[in-house]
């Protein structure tokens, strides 16, 4: 049975969240490409090539996730959106997470370099 050894020492925070927000990023990422592309795609063809909704809708139905309505039903639209948005502001929390780590060494470093010069 494979497992974490309980003698081994515990990941900090920093390593496990990095870790997840490692592992997260690749699923979370396919999602979010296709509604931005989409959502951009859609708002410059409206306005600045002038297609009309009837031939810009195909790339709302990929936007809002209406295509998932086929293996999902009438949620899959909802599941969607739900799921993207919570994936953005997962990713958004832990890589801001990582940021602060980051920038509050590099600030404790800049002030052990103060006090020793």
């Amino acid at each position: 049975m494979a497992g974490r050894n309980p003698a081994a020492p515990r990941p900090s925070l920093v390593v496990r969240l990095r870790q997840w927000h490692g592992s997260l990023a690749p699923v979370v990422l396919a999602p979010l490409l296709l509604t931005v592309a989409s959502g951009v795609a859609y708002r410059v063809l409206r306005d600045w090539a002038g297609w009309d909704r009837d031939r810009a809708h195909l790339l709302m139905v990929l936007h809002e996730g209406e295509w998932l309505r086929q293996w999902f039903g009438p949620h899959g639209e909802t599941v969607y959106v739900v799921l993207n948005g919570l994936g953005l502001v997962s990713m958004l929390l832990s890589g801001s997470a990582m940021a602060f780590q980051r920038l509050r060494r590099q600030w404790q470093k800049l002030r052990q370099g103060v006090a020793q010069g």
